[in-house]
C-alpha cells in the first residue's frame, strides 16, 4: 500500500479514490486558463474524481526556438494563482531552473520535476526544500527502478510529500511505449504513482520541429492503467486540441475526458 499524501482536501495513495490532475498543456491566456480549469471541474464533479489543475507558465524543453512557451514565469504564476483562488482547486506546475523555485512554491501546490530534468540534484534537492509536495516525472529514459535514488534525494531533506508520474518509455526514435509494469514497480517504493496517458502517446520530435501524438489511444491506455493499478492519471486536456499552440496531437478534447471519466470510474468500481 502507498502513503496518503494531502493535497488540501484531497487524499492520494493509501486507500483513496483515484485522483485526476488536468488542464492544458501550456498557458494560453488568463480566460482560456480560467475557461479550461472550470470545464474541466466541472466534468469531474460529474464523475465524483478529485481534481487538481495543471498547466506550465513556460515550456523550456521544446525541441524548436519557434515553438510556444506560454506566458512565462511571473505572469503564468499569477494565472495560477487565479484558478487556485476563483475555482477552489489545487494547481501544479513544472519549475525548470532553481531560481523559479522559491517564488514558484508560494502558489503551487504541487511542484512538477519535469522528466527531462529528473536526474538534476540541485533542482530536486531544493524544490524538495520547500515543503511542497513533488511531483517526479519519471524521465523516458529511466527504468523504473532507476526512480528510487531519486525519491531518495527528496527524502534526505525530510520531506516524504512525493508522487511518482510515469509518462512512457524510449522505444527507438520517437516514439514512446508503455510498460504496466512500472505502475506496480514503483509503487512498491511507497508513494503514490500517476499514470501520465497523454504523454505516454506524444511522438517526441515526430514532426520535425516539433512532437507529434496518437490521441486516439490516450482512452485505451487510461483504462488498462486503472486496471492495473495506479493512484490516479495525469491527462492533458484542452478544448480545441487540434489548434492547440503547444502538444496539441496528444491532448484530449474535453468531450473525450467525459467519456473517459466516465469509464475509469467503472472499471474502479469493479475492483
Amino acid at each position: 500500500m502507498t502513503r496518503e499524501i494531502k493535497i488540501g482536501d484531497i487524499k492520494v495513495g493509501a486507500n483513496n479514490p483515484l485522483i485526476l490532475i488536468a488542464g492544458p498543456c501550456v498557458i494560453e491566456s488568463e480566460k482560456h486558463c480560467l475557461d479550461t480549469a472550470k470545464k474541466i471541474k466541472d466534468i469531474a464533479q460529474e464523475s465524483d474524481i478529485p481534481f487538481i489543475f495543471k498547466s506550465s507558465f513556460d515550456k523550456a524543453n521544446r525541441l524548436s526556438i519557434d515553438s510556444y512557451r506560454g506566458p512565462g514565469f511571473k505572469r503564468g504564476l499569477e494565472i495560477l494563482a487565479k484558478v487556485k483562488q476563483k475555482l477552489k482547486v489545487p494547481v501544479l506546475s513544472d519549475i525548470h531552473c532553481q531560481s523559479e523555485i522559491k517564488e514558484a512554491a508560494k502558489i503551487l501546490d504541487i511542484i512538477q520535476i519535469p522528466a527531462f530534468l529528473c536526474r538534476q540534484t540541485d533542482i530536486v534537492v531544493n524544490a524538495a526544500k520547500t515543503g511542497k509536495i513533488i511531483n517526479i516525472k519519471k524521465g523516458q529514459f529511466l527504468a523504473p527502478w532507476d526512480i528510487l535514488p531519486i525519491i531518495k534525494k527528496i527524502e534526505s531533506t525530510g520531506n516524504k510529500s512525493i508522487l511518482i508520474t510515469e509518462r512512457g518509455a524510449c522505444f527507438g526514435y520517437n516514439n514512446l511505449v508503455s510498460d504496466f509494469r512500472s505502475l506496480a514497480i514503483m509503487r512498491q517504493f511507497g508513494y503514490p504513482v500517476i499514470y501520465d496517458a497523454t504523454h505516454s502517446v506524444q511522438l517526441p520530435g515526430g514532426k520535425g520541429g516539433c512532437s507529434g501524438g496518437q490521441r486516439e489511444f490516450v482512452p485505451g491506455l487510461s483504462r488498462a492503467a486503472v486496471a492495473f493499478g495506479c493512484d490516479g492519471l495525469f491527462l492533458e486536456a484542452h478544448p480545441d486540441p487540434d489548434n492547440a499552440p503547444c502538444d496539441g496531437p496528444n491532448m484530449i478534447d474535453l468531450k473525450e475526458l467525459q467519456k473517459v471519466l466516465k469509464q475509469i470510474k467503472r472499471i474502479e468500481a469493479a475492483l
